[in-house]
């Protein structure tokens, strides 16, 4: 049986300083640090003694998260340029109201290849292109326990991946998620049905701030 958890990295620089992440490489705040070890300890739970393998996102967030997971698990992790966050070119770094006041919604008729009205951006297609190509690689890989630390908006092409939806019809789909989400994705040996066993799961982060 194969289960996958996949995890947005917990909380970065770039969210309380308000400005656009995409590959702008900022690093975890000391509460995204908290919420990591938080998020291990979950994982931790929900996998037991299991072997596991990990990779990561190679920006720093989400890499920084990674460590922190796989020194709960006493194992290495390995980093994936293809499991970046959308890139938002130009306006990276900026301020979020900067990007707010220029990006443009996508029309309907062209939800794949619409750049938000930022020339340098990337599409949706280019992201689900290189996030398909990475997660199918890994799931190839004999191990049966994974671990996936990603952003949030790859997150939704990442389970597009996992439930096969084609490229071409994911111009619509999205599965939000908070930063330190889990969501965990499971292959049974007989039918080889791939499902999505939780969605975006953050009460172990909600359970630690109602108890402080």
């Amino acid at each position: 049986m194969k289960n996958l958890f996949v995890v947005t990295h917990t909380q970065s620089r770039h969210h309380v300083e308000k400005k656009v992440g995409g590959w702008y490489d900022s690093e975890l705040t000391e509460q995204g640090q908290s919420e990591a070890r938080l998020t291990a300890q979950r994982l931790a739970c929900l996998i037991g003694e299991a072997k596991v393998e990990i990779f990561s996102s190679d920006l720093l967030r989400a890499s920084q998260t990674a460590a922190i997971i796989a020194e709960r698990f006493q194992c290495p992790f390995e980093l994936f340029r293809e499991l970046r966050e959308i890139s938002y070119g130009c306006a990276e770094g900026r301020p979020q109201q900067w990007l707010n006041e220029r990006q443009i919604p996508a029309p309907d008729d062209n939800r794949l290849d619409h750049r938000g009205g930022i020339s340098d951006a990337e599409t949706r297609r280019e992201v689900a292109e290189r996030v398909y190509r990475c997660i199918e690689a890994i799931i190839e890989r004999p191990c049966e326990t994974q671990i996936i630390v990603t952003h949030g908006f790859a997150l939704t092409f990442v389970i597009a991946a996992w439930i096969k939806m084609p490229i071409e019809a994911s111009g619509h789909v999205s599965f939000p998620a908070r930063s330190g989400s889990i969501t965990q994705l499971r292959q049974d040996d007989y039918w080889r049905n791939r499902a999505v066993v939780s969605l975006a799961d953050a009460t172990h982060l909600t359970e630690k701030s109602s108890n402080d």
